[in-house]
């Protein structure tokens, strides 16, 4: 061989022996003998830059340190000064370790590799863009000039992107940041959607209900391939999961089914704010399992010292929303909630004081608490949502304080409060629409009847109207009306006269058959039949 050939592989062979070094050496100061021992290039120092930051994340050094050793100025010299040298893979690795290590983004050496990165944006692959993307989606936000270059580069060039992993972690990291990158990375995960594992699927879930987005065909895919071939599924799987359908109001009955079943042996073991998490989910999706809810009411009394006031406050409402009374009712209401309605905040205390009454298990200290002049008088009095839903359910706590509550002596809410029934009315549903369509030839008269009718009790009927003994209508408006905040009349009913309510049921899916399951409709229900009316179910 000639002495050319002859040191050229002896330069082969030393780079090789740098570099095994670099990947051996076990702590910073082997890599910096290293750097004293080898003349190295710009992409040697930049693979043992990476080598840092990675012992420094592996095993929790402080990187101040690090970064202020003269011999990293010497490294970061060496690269800043022969940066066009450094190869593609090394180059994103080393912009990854020096956001790791801590380096001001506003340091000229930092801005002069970002500046490399983006010149070599469309000779990197589109791992290399992918891996790129969801280091600056995490490090420097949507404003960053860089990561809009590269969600660009990934856009155009959607079609080289293979392989579950690459498409996973695109939409659980940067999918939020370009909803154009997103339609595609959905339609790539919906021809993938048979190759993706339970973690995959878990991701997948989670990105979409993070970003809200409800792609229903997506989420078909991915539940029957759920159902069709992960017999088992582990719990932070399944506790993700069914956030995730709950999230995006997404009901897929098998799925449920199956999830409840397979949570249902891990209750016992779970933490307290696993199970709270578990609850809220289940009750957003109207969807009840008897067995996993006695198993969640259970592991409540069992735990009672360790669930936490506001996670018993969360999953005594989530009961509510599905009218689910434990078998074991009475020890379960009458845990320690009622000596610590003092330390809880005002709107969750509103909102737990509102469930029992739904449950039917609001004693009159919880009543009165959330009923005296001096708790409303706290509460916020603008017209947010969240204060207007307040207001609501104070209302229909004082209903049930008058209506279902036969020993109780008040406080009540002043008159000047029951007119709150916050935001009017929505667009009628075609439900609503075609209700009033069949009264209307029914009442033969304007008078006859009322619509979308706001009461005091903090429930709007869908119509109302006056049936004398002959089940003809009479007109509403020359007689006194108690439900109403201003009666319109002040005649008392003829005998034999009732008042007729129409409520409707619209509901996109039940967890049982039984109506009665749906916490908050139940209620209204018996509000409605208390204060003298015969109900008639819409649906």
């Amino acid at each position: 061989f000639s002495a050319e050939q002859r040191a050229e592989e002896g330069g082969d062979a030393e780079r090789r022996l740098i570099g095994e070094r670099i990947e051996a050496a076990a702590t910073p100061q082997e890599l910096f003998r290293l750097s004293e021992l080898h003349s190295l290039n710009s992409n040697q120092a930049s693979l043992l830059i990476a080598q840092l930051s990675r012992l420094a994340a592996e095993k929790h050094l402080e990187t101040e340190g690090i970064v202020q050793d003269e011999r990293f100025g010497q490294l970061f010299a060496i690269v800043d000064a022969q940066v066009s040298q450094v190869w593609n893979n090394t180059l994103v690795k080393l912009l990854r370790s020096l956001y790791a290590l801590g380096l001001d983004g506003g340091r000229r050496e930092v801005q002069s590799i970002e500046h490399e990165v983006l010149w070599r944006l469309r000779r990197l692959g589109f791992r290399q863009l992918a891996a790129l993307a969801e280091l600056l989606a995490l490090r420097q936000g949507k404003d960053s000039k860089l990561l809009g270059e590269v969600i660009r580069k990934l856009e155009l060039r959607w079609t080289e992107l293979e392989g579950t992993r690459t498409v996973v972690l695109l939409m659980a990291k940067v999918g939020h940041v370009s909803p154009a990158l997103m339609d595609r990375l959905e339609d790539k995960a919906l021809e993938l959607a048979e190759h993706f594992g339970p973690d995959d699927i878990r991701r997948i879930a989670l990105a979409l209900a993070y970003q809200n987005r409800r792609s229903v065909p997506l989420l078909r895919a991915l539940s029957y391939h759920l159902l069709q071939k992960h017999s088992e599924l582990g719990l932070a799987v399944l506790l993700d999961l069914i956030f995730a359908y709950g999230k995006l109001n997404f009901h897929q009955p098998q799925v449920f089914q199956k999830i409840a079943g397979e949570l249902q042996p891990h209750v016992a073991t779970m933490t307290p704010l696993e199970v709270t998490r578990c609850v809220r989910s289940f009750a957003l999706l109207k969807w009840l399992n008897l067995p996993l809810f006695e198993a969640i009411a259970q592991y409540t009394l069992d735990n009672c010292k360790e669930v936490s006031v506001p996670q018993l406050c969360s999953i005594i409402v989530s009961f509510a929303r599905l009218n689910f009374q434990p078998s074991a009712n009475e020890d379960f209401f009458s845990m320690r909630l009622q000596g610590q309605l003092a330390s809880v905040e005002a709107p969750l205390l509103v909102a737990v004081v509102w469930a029992l009454c739904v449950l039917q298990q609001a004693g009159a200290p919880y009543l009165q608490h959330v009923l005296a002049p001096a708790f409303h008088a706290r509460l916020p009095g603008d017209s947010s949502p969240k204060a207007q839903s307040l207001r609501l359910k104070l209302l229909q706590i004082n209903a049930a304080a008058r209506l279902e509550s036969p020993g109780y002596a008040g406080p009540f809410l002043p008159a000047e409060l029951l007119g709150a029934q916050g935001p009017g009315a929505e667009k009628a549903t075609p439900l609503q629409s075609g209700l009033r369509e069949a009264l209307a030839g029914l009442l033969a008269g304007g008078d006859n009847g009322r619509f979308d009718v706001p009461t005091v009790y903090g429930w709007n009927i869908d119509a109302e109207m006056l049936l004398d003994r002959e089940n003809r209508p009479l007109p509403l408006t020359g007689f006194v009306a108690p439900h109403l905040l201003r009666s319109e009349g002040t005649s008392p009913l003829p005998p034999g006269a009732r008042r007729v309510a129409f409520l409707r049921w619209e509901f996109p899916s039940f967890s049982n058959r039984s109506k009665e399951l749906l916490g908050r409709c139940a209620m209204a229900r018996r509000h409605v039949q208390a204060a003298g009316f015969l109900l008639v179910d819409v649906s």
